[in-house]
């Protein structure tokens, strides 16, 4: 059975690479959303290889093989679906439920989270519009068009973040911004765009947070 922390580091490989068209992952990369110092990544690369879980070229990243592949899908399809649980039958917001998640993924079984996606009626996505991973391991393509690239005087609707960090969430929050909001861009600057969400005042966004923002 895959340690925990195998198993977080195939599940952010993958998040990784598909967030950049299934380009390598760099060991800086990793080490930054793992929290880790680079020295760190590199020996954990050597394990990964040696299991055949990921293959790893020095300067030019990390990429799963299939078994890898399927490792972080069967560890992401807990994690969402726990996190759509928590939202949905306990209340939790969505910018508590990630890290609640992190630590319960790896404890549940598989048939625990069978249960649990048939109590939820088969979901396609999480609270943050990750799309949930099947049982068979096909998973959605999740499709949208980053905020800051939408022309002024559109209206779109929030379908996915790319950063679950708490604080990133309380202040998309804080805006009225959540997943299905309508939002119209009212102007764009250099570091920031005008929005509202619906007939409400305008709000400023910066660049930054608006690229973390997946909308159609």
């Amino acid at each position: 059975m895959p340690s925990l922390t195998i198993e977080n580091y195939v599940k952010t490989i993958y998040e990784i690479c598909s967030r950049q068209q299934d380009k390598p992952a760099a060991t800086g990369q990793l080490a930054k959303a793992l929290g880790v110092l680079p020295g760190t990544v590199t020996s954990m690369m050597k394990t990964l290889s040696y299991s055949e879980l990921a293959s790893y070229q020095p300067y030019e990243g990390v990429r799963l093989t299939a078994s890898g592949n399927a490792l972080a899908l069967r560890v992401l399809r807990r994690h969402r679906l726990i996190e759509l649980f928590l939202v949905r039958t306990l209340d939790l917001s969505w910018d508590e439920v990630h890290e609640e998640a992190e630590n319960m993924e790896h404890a549940v079984s598989d048939l625990l989270v069978d249960r649990i996606e048939v109590f939820l009626g088969y979901p396609d996505f999480d609270p943050h519009g990750d799309p949930i991973p099947k049982a068979d391991g096909t998973v959605l393509m999740s499709t949208g068009t980053s905020l800051d690239a939408v022309k002024v005087g559109t209206e779109v609707k929030v379908v996915r973040v790319l950063d679950q960090s708490s604080d990133f969430l309380k202040e998309l929050t804080e805006k009225g911004i959540e997943i299905g909001t309508i939002l119209e861009v009212l102007s764009v600057e250099v570091d920031q765009l005008r929005l509202s969400v619906g007939s409400g005042p305008g709000f400023n966004l910066s660049i930054d947070l608006a690229r973390l923002i997946l909308v159609k």
